[in-house]
């Protein structure tokens, strides 16, 4: 059951039968490089995949998977969830994609779609995104989705931005009136 589509891709829950072509992706070097936990096996990735139904259950949202509408591959997930920033409970997007999926404008149509979502849908007031700034892949993708400022900080022991975007910013990007709220 699809929560959303984009131009190109269905956007629904993880579920226990993602795990093996999740692993397959969370178990790649390349894509794990940038990931505080670091590549995953089958375990690690069902007990992801456990954090996942939780954070659907408490929140309402958390990582979701991303599927080709044309295939309907699995290529990844990209969604919003719960995270701790020093002492603070933020709204974090996150997303990762298999490798045959890169450099093809899917993350940022991701991404996107999962903004939308948040700020029409779920009413969240702000969103974060947590990026080390290495990852310019990533950087490039949270810029071109309307993230601009970002504060500096440690995280799991590593220096990363933190950039921030508000409903009133997203409303202002997207020239809507105002924020959907309650």
């Amino acid at each position: 059951m699809p929560l959303f589509e984009t131009e190109r891709l269905v956007v629904r829950k993880l579920f226990h039968q993602d795990v093996p072509a999740l692993t397959a992706m969370l178990s790649d070097p390349e894509v794990m490089k940038f990931s505080v936990r670091g590549v995953c096996d089958e375990d690690a990735t069902r007990k992801f995949v456990d954090w996942c139904l939780e954070c659907y259950a408490a929140h309402g949202m958390g990582p979701w998977a991303l599927c080709e509408k044309e295939s309907g591959h699995f290529i990844g997930f990209c969604g919003v969830g719960p995270e701790l920033v020093g002492d603070v409970e933020e709204i974090n997007l996150g997303y990762r994609l298999a490798r045959r999926f890169w450099h093809q404008g899917y993350a940022t149509e991701a991404a996107k779609g999962v903004l939308k979502y948040a700020f029409d849908q779920k009413q969240c007031d702000s969103v974060i995104v947590i990026i080390e700034p290495e990852h310019t892949a990533s950087v490039k993708v949270t810029e071109k989705v309307g993230f601009g400022n970002y504060t500096l900080q440690e995280f799991h022991g590593r220096s990363v931005r933190v950039y921030r975007m508000t409903c009133d910013d997203w409303a202002l990007r997207n020239k809507l009136l105002s924020c959907v709220r309650p």
